[in-house]
């Protein structure tokens, strides 16, 4: 059965840990720390795709409204819960759709054998296939960060801190805790994401910072992207497998 796309809205902040200490200080009486995060936060690792143009890169860069990006997830380096995740955006809107995949799965497919991915009853992976065959989508960059997550059920909102933005080098086996990391941001910066989908309520407007001064398109992404550039230059394409 066909269902329509529900799109959420996503606002980033680029903060630094004096403002991120002052409004968690303020959340804690509204929100609070989503009770999957062990400790107070956890490590996500994904690895992004790209096609044969380099799409998710450019059509960022260049501003495109209508935008998608591909990716491969998993939480503290652990194979208990791994999605393929495609991400679209329009604008502040955003609409995600997930897969279950095995760890195995993960392995065929940095190794080019995407034939189960076709054979799959999840459809998401059916479509991974055909832009994996179609517009050679292989992948590109591993995006590492530490997040300490913040919930309320008014308005379906998520406030997230992500620290220690990072681009993991050396190879793309995501379950590799030893994989070295190249910072990304300014020491001493993190990136505040609000997300919400019906309606953001006052309580927490009252602690956001001035969207003014702060707010803003940063891509953790993009930024992995580019401080890997020298392993793959803008005019090289990785067509290994």
């Amino acid at each position: 059965m066909w269902k329509a796309e529900r799109y959420r809205h996503e606002w980033k902040y680029l903060i630094d840990t004096a403002q991120k200490e002052a409004i968690c200080s303020r959340l804690g009486p509204v929100m609070q720390l989503d009770p999957h995060a062990t400790n107070g936060g956890y490590t996500l690792r994904s690895l992004y795709f790209e096609d044969y143009f380099h799409s998710a890169y450019s059509e960022k860069e260049a501003g495109i409204l209508l935008r998608k990006k591909y990716r491969i997830r998993i939480y503290d380096y652990s194979d208990r819960s791994i999605k393929l995740e495609r991400k679209k955006k329009t604008g502040s809107y955003i609409y995600k759709e997930a897969a279950r995949l095995t760890r195995q799965q993960v392995y065929q497919i940095l190794d080019g054998d995407y034939g189960f991915l076709l054979a799959s009853d999840q459809p998401l992976c059916q479509e991974f296939y055909y832009e994996c065959m179609s517009n050679v989508m292989r992948p590109r960059t591993i995006v590492d960060y530490e997040r300490q997550p913040w919930i309320v059920d008014a308005g379906t909102v998520r406030i997230t801190f992500d620290m220690n933005v990072r681009a993991a080098v050396g190879s793309f086996d995501i379950f590799d805790p030893t994989l070295p990391g190249l910072p990304v941001l300014e020491p001493g910066k993190c990136v505040m994401e609000v997300k919400f989908t019906e309606f953001l309520p006052d309580f927490v407007r009252q602690v956001l910072p001035d969207r003014a001064s702060e707010f803003t398109a940063v891509s953790k992404y993009v930024l992995c992207y580019e401080k890997t550039a020298y392993q793959n230059d803008f005019e090289h394409y990785w067509f290994e497998n």
